[in-house]
């Protein structure tokens, strides 16, 4: 075997793994085997970007996923909020023909185990605009070192995922995530997991894409236990709120507002015209804008995917670990000197659409077990506060990442990040792997986790 190389990434000992569309080569490092960018749907290109996801073309020669390389969806730049540095948890800007294959999975898996593991799927947030599976923040290798397979999955973004068109499919992301947790029941055993075993995480626009897989029939038997952090179960757009966007869209690309419109629409000028699409009221016939104009996207009510709102249309309990942070609506006016009723933006974003859930799946008979993530990020001088998505570099073990450490960066500069990291994982770990965070299930009181500072605590 030639001797690893010197560099950011010791690889040695690569493992092939035979997937239902062809072998796929990853690297071993440190203990912990990891397959980058590998395909679970075609690229969608031209019209298809406003279709059903479909199979990726089949391979005979094994396809090299030892190296991380840009497989982010088409989306605008979204590193920074305000003097927020998010690019640990955005990823690289997107550029025309760096992003191929872009409907991906990474895979981290534990090597040279006897028995099959427990797999845990992320989908991540970003507002349905932005975001990127492969983003530092998300490395799975700590959850792998506790035994888990971790798969991080991207999906269609922006208007490609989630516009609402007449001529195409609804929530196109959706189904994106929908095809991605099928590839891993036909896939996931290759790697070292058990496909009766998988745990669906997401936040925020992630944690609202699996509220709307928990209502979906289509998804039943996919997975088994599902976490949502930071989510709104209440979230998705009516009809008439999505097809003002359309209309919107439609008016400022210059064409019709059907998917052979937007066809002809480049993917670099559909990211422009959505970037610079003016805020919209879309307060309609007393229904309120569930994304508070922080996006023009969101799920869109849909007789074949999504009939009522999520929290209204799950049809059986399962496992749940459902949860905020304290200060969630911190993250938009902090960093960027905005006024607002930080209280009741907070609630009407996640806290209302969480409570639903968690209700709704208690009511059904399923395990639910909630949380409030209260450690608080001494950024901007302790105003940040537990913002949202503060909580995810402990979930993952990557709290250490330079990126995450300052005084302008999402952590702030803080001396307990192992220890707050240790209590999280095992909560996290522990509900995965058993359905066990360490408290009991459908507890009146929430179980408030990685406190540090009195904080007020937020209504739920």
């Amino acid at each position: 075997m030639r001797a690893p190389d010197a560099g950011q990434h010791r690889l040695e000992w690569p493992r092939v793994v035979a997937t239902t569309h062809g072998p796929v080569r990853g690297a071993h490092r440190h203990g912990i085997d990891v397959f980058h960018a590998v395909p679970y749907a075609a690229t969608p290109t031209g019209r298809a970007r406003f279709a059903a996801p479909a199979p990726p073309e089949s391979w005979t020669r094994v396809r090299d996923a030892s190296i991380p390389r840009p497989s982010m969806a088409p989306a605008p730049t979204r590193d920074r909020i305000g003097d927020l540095d998010l690019t640990a948890i955005s990823g690289p800007p997107w550029r025309p023909g760096d992003h191929q294959d872009y409907l991906a999975v990474d895979v981290w898996a534990p090597a040279a185990v006897p028995e099959r593991r427990p797999v845990v799927v992320f989908v991540h947030g970003g507002g349905f605009i932005g975001g990127w599976g492969g983003a530092a923040a998300y490395d799975g290798t700590s959850l792998a070192r506790h035994g888990l397979i971790v798969v991080t999955v991207n999906y269609r973004l922006g208007a490609a995922g989630w516009l609402h068109l007449p001529d195409a499919p609804d929530n196109r992301g959706l189904l994106d995530v929908l095809a991605a947790l099928s590839w891993v029941r036909e896939n996931i055993e290759e790697f070292g997991g058990d496909p009766g075993r998988v745990t669906v995480l997401g936040q925020s626009a992630g944690a609202t894409i699996v509220a709307a897989l928990l209502a979906m029939p289509a998804a039943k038997g996919l997975f088994q236990r599902a976490i949502s952090q930071s989510g709104n179960a209440l979230g998705a757009f009516t009809p008439a709120q999505a097809e003002k966007v359309t209309e919107a869209l439609a008016t400022a690309a210059g064409v019709e507002a059907t998917a052979d419109g937007f066809a002809a629409v480049g993917d670099r000028d559909l990211i422009r015209v959505v970037s610079e699409l003016g805020g919209l009221d879309l307060t309609i016939g007393g229904v309120p804008d569930p994304m508070l104009g922080l996006s023009p996207f969101a799920p869109v009510l849909d007789p074949a995917s999504i009939p009522t709102q999520p929290a209204e249309s799950i049809t059986s309990g399962m496992d749940l670990l459902a949860g905020v942070t304290t200060d969630e609506a911190n993250l938009y006016l902090v960093p960027t000197g905005r006024d607002g009723d930080a209280e009741a933006m907070s609630r009407a974003l996640f806290g209302l659409g969480t409570a639903a859930l968690a209700r709704a799946n208690t009511a059904l008979g399923g395990r639910t077990f909630r949380y409030e993530f209260a450690w608080r990020s001494g950024a901007f001088g302790g105003a940040l506060g537990a913002a949202h998505t503060v909580e995810l570099p402990f979930v993952f073990g990557t709290a250490h990442l330079p990126s995450l450490r300052g005084p302008r960066s999402l952590l702030g500069i803080a001396d307990d990040l192992e220890q707050v990291t240790a209590a999280v994982q095992r909560a996290w770990v522990g509900f995965i792997r058993d359905g066990d965070p360490g408290w009991p299930p459908n507890d009146p009181a929430i179980r408030r986790l990685g406190v540090r500072l009195p904080v007020q605590r937020m209504a739920g």
